[in-house]
């Protein structure tokens, strides 16, 4: 159904794969579609299958991405929906993720994934057609007026580098560490 030709669609395409979840878990439960066979593809590991499987080997996209289908999922919508930059998709993470990440770690994240974007998003342009069901989606329905080749993103990156800067040691503390957890980890390094 993904191949090359004019005629295919991508019937999933437009959903990211949290929410492709969340409906296959709906669909598998008996009060609703009650196809308990679905649980199967709610326990396999997430892969694009592009390399050979082995019995000591399978891909896993997230470890190869580098960030979660979780962690997509929320910069896609902060990113297409929100329309949010980097500077301001970091303010944005930091009130999420400042629970359980540093104000730096949101930062690598943030940087990691505009990166990624930035490199890849050309590719957009020549994806199979998806069927378009949410704002967030990433295919760009023709309609996405944005750019598909970025310059840099380093003005954004020194401005929160700045703002962790002014931020002193609570720029860099992990949430829920205390100060005898930091001095065993500093020690550890």
């Amino acid at each position: 159904m993904v191949d090359c030709s004019s005629a295919d669609i991508n019937p999933i395409g437009g959903i990211s794969k949290t929410d492709l979840k969340r409906f296959i878990l709906w669909a598998s439960k008996p009060e609703t579609f009650g196809l308990t066979l679905l649980h199967e593809f709610l326990d396999a590991p997430p892969t694009a299958e592009l390399e050979p499987l082995t019995d000591t080997y399978v891909q896993a996209d997230e470890a190869d991405m580098g960030m979660t289908y979780d962690e997509l999922s929320v910069y896609g919508r902060l990113r297409k929906i929100n329309k949010l930059g980097v500077y301001s998709m970091w303010e944005k993470l930091c009130y999420l993720w400042g629970d359980r990440l540093s104000p730096q770690q949101i930062y690598e994240k943030t940087r990691f994934f505009h990166w990624n974007y930035a490199i890849n998003r050309h590719k957009m342009t020549t994806i199979t057609p998806a069927y378009h069901m949410e704002a967030y989606g990433v295919d760009d329905n023709r309609f996405d007026q944005r750019p598909f080749l970025y310059p840099s993103f380093e003005w954004g990156y020194r401005k929160i580098t700045r703002a962790i800067e002014a931020m002193g040691e609570l720029g860099t503390r992990i949430p829920g560490l205390s100060d005898a957890d930091k001095t065993s980890e500093a020690q550890q390094q």
